[in-house]
């Protein structure tokens, strides 16, 4: 079996152990790191506790999570520079983009994985550079949507709680989407 990959990231082989060297490359610039993650459950502790070391150096962190987070945003002291919020709308996502500001040479993977046990030691998950620059410009503009502040989202704060923002003037991320969509086809 194949267990060495050039561009690719595959679990249970390494998948866990490249995230954290991705997050702890961010956290060597501190407040000049920059990661965005959106998928569906963050619970693997390697993983939390290394995003919290992050945050902890300064880095800016905000994570779209539609399930479980078992990470506290914004806990002074432990996750003061983490964001954490989750889009529920009609349509359910199951997309998972991982981007890492790398030195301003921005990585953006996409793939199949959660970060939680059964997803990184159980299964064959795997998680693919994005190189394509018209990809990339859609998936900047997803999540740049996601984290606008006139986006319907939950907010995770840091007793855990999720309060929705809503208002006049509000918009669907997903009907958003799909509208933007519509129109290059």
């Amino acid at each position: 079996r194949r267990t060495d990959y050039r561009r690719i990231l595959v679990a249970p082989l390494a998948l866990r152990a490249a995230m954290v060297a991705r997050v702890e490359r961010e956290a060597e610039r501190g407040a000049g790191g920059r990661l965005i993650w959106k998928m569906n459950n963050l619970v693997d502790p390697g993983i939390i506790d290394a995003l919290y070391a992050a945050s902890q150096a300064g880095v800016r962190i905000n994570l779209i999570i539609r399930g479980i987070c078992c990470l506290r945003p914004g806990v002074p002291g432990l996750s003061d520079n983490i964001r954490t919020r989750s889009i529920l709308g009609r349509l359910l996502e199951h997309s998972r983009i991982f981007y890492f500001a790398n030195d301003d040479a921005p990585e953006y993977l996409i793939g199949s994985s959660d970060l939680m046990h059964r997803n990184l030691d159980r299964r064959v998950e795997v998680l693919v550079p994005v190189r394509d620059a018209a990809a990339v410009n859609h998936l900047r503009y997803c999540l740049d949507l996601i984290f606008a502040d006139n986006t319907i989202a939950w907010e995770q704060h840091p007793d855990g709680q999720w309060l929705l923002n809503t208002g006049a003037g509000m918009l669907d991320y997903q009907q958003q989407l799909m509208s933007v969509l519509t129109r290059s086809e």
